[in-house]
């Protein structure tokens, strides 16, 4: 026979694991949170990296939708390194700023490579070469597809949070805070 911990007893002597019930809800509850910050963080990088690759694709850059983009991509992904370091992911941001900075480009590269290939495809393989179609492939399909890519990333490599630390921010906070009832 199991022991039943006090956590685990209910009035009518079942026993539950309302913990882990708990626990659950409290996990949807910050990964909700933490997904509209990302969803915030990257609207505005969105909007940057369109702004800056219209900008530059109606006028200096005309002819080279490749170089605009990539102008944009590195613009916009200070804006949302800047975002996700100091606001989404700032329970995870245990390394060196330097040092995030560097797996975070890099991370982007590969969502940057996601969308590039996108403008690629559809602009050279596809000849669908107007401004409307450049925009289509690399800002929306391209930047949808390279943002699932970096959540992930973010999420389980760049900003992993050790167990540990997750125990200890939960085991300070009061019931209220922490979910439990």
């Amino acid at each position: 026979m199991r022991t039943i911990a006090p956590a685990e007893l209910r009035l009518d002597g079942r026993a539950v694991m309302a913990r882990g019930r708990q626990s659950t809800h409290g996990t949807l509850g910050r990964l909700a949170t933490e997904l509209a910050k990302f969803g915030a963080v990257g609207t505005v990088a969105f909007f940057v990296d369109l702004a800056v690759y219209n900008a530059l694709a109606f006028t200096i850059m005309d002819d080279n939708p490749i170089g605009a983009k990539v102008f944009a991509v590195l613009v916009s992904t200070i804006v949302s390194w800047l975002g996700s370091r100091y606001w989404t992911f700032k329970d995870g941001a245990a390394k060196s700023a330097p040092a995030e900075l560097f797996w975070f480009v890099l991370i982007n590269a590969g969502g940057f490579v996601i969308a590039a290939l996108c403008l690629v495809v559809s602009h050279y393989m596809m000849g669908l070469t107007s401004k409307l179609a450049d925009n289509v492939s690399a800002n929306f399909v391209g930047l949808a597809l390279g943002n699932v890519f970096r959540y992930f990333m973010y999420k389980f490599l760049l900003y992993k949070i050790p167990t540990r630390r997750i125990a200890s921010s939960t085991a300070g906070r009061s019931d209220a805070e922490s979910g439990k009832r």
